[in-house]
């Protein structure tokens, strides 16, 4: 089992690293569904995996000017108080730990979310770019609200189940900056942002129990080299194929999950 989650986390890492997406989409349903972990366990300890794997991915990507840092701080300004607010809520409401039921549910909603964006990515892009060439003042006047907007969802969905991130995060910007992001900026941009709010919100489930540090660090002893490898060769990978097929895994685990 522990050479299991260590090949799981170098899968999931390498995929994170070559297309920003993944981390908390497949990890969460791979802990949950093949290894049994509790669903609770699964999102702390899927949150603290993607923050520290994210941490290596995104220094690569930085040394390589791959990070929008005035999206990055927009982003941040949603979804940091967002998964802070979210925090609270589940520690006022007594729901530190969530009935596994709701969270299963709610776990296959966001992978459908996600399976469909992925799936739908160029036509929002495309979408996108046509409004950006219409009325482009009106565009990026609304921009920056948009933005933080974007950045205060994804803070409530990651802090939820640990997913979105990678997947919706990537289709927000295609839409919101058609012409602005370059594949690996918008990569680069994806996992830097995703380092301090799967910080905060894992330190949140930390507090309520929900980290397996054994797990955790078996995990990590893949993923490290897997994002590192996914990184330097991100330019180099037919980007549609994989975004296919993990729509296609996602479609399935979260009919899974939503019929469970």
């Amino acid at each position: 089992m522990d050479g299991l989650n260590v090949l799981a986390g170098f899968g999931v890492g390498a995929v994170v690293g070559m297309t920003g997406v993944g981390g908390g989409a497949l990890m969460t349903p791979i802990l949950v569904l093949a290894f049994g972990v509790a669903p609770a366990a699964a999102v702390g300890t899927d949150l603290w995996f993607a923050a520290l794997t994210k941490m290596v991915g995104g220094t690569v990507h930085q040394r390589h000017d791959g990070v929008d840092w005035q999206v990055f701080r927009r982003l941040s300004l949603g979804s940091l108080p967002a998964a802070a607010l979210t925090l609270l809520w589940l520690h006022n409401t007594g729901s530190s730990q969530i009935r596994e039921g709701f969270l299963l549910h709610a776990l296959g909603a966001v992978l459908l979310l996600t399976a469909v964006a992925m799936l739908f990515r160029q036509r929002i892009h495309a979408f996108g770019r046509s409004l950006r060439g219409a009325t482009p003042d009106r565009f990026k006047r609304a921009q920056p609200v948009l933005t933080v907007i974007a950045g205060a969802t994804l803070g409530v969905l990651v802090t939820l189940t640990s997913v979105g991130a990678g997947a919706l995060g990537t289709v927000m910007l295609l839409y919101l900056y058609p012409l602005r992001m370059t594949p690996a900026r918008l990569v680069g941009t994806d996992i830097v942002h995703a380092i301090p709010l799967t910080l905060l919100a894992g330190a949140g489930h930390l507090a309520m129990g929900n980290v397996d540090f054994g797990l955790l660090g078996f995990l990590l002893l893949g993923s490290i080299p897997g994002v590192l490898l996914g990184s330097l060769v991100s330019t180099k990978v037919p980007q549609a194929f994989l975004r296919g097929a993990i729509s296609t895994v996602l479609f399935a685990v979260a009919s899974k999950l939503l019929l469970s």
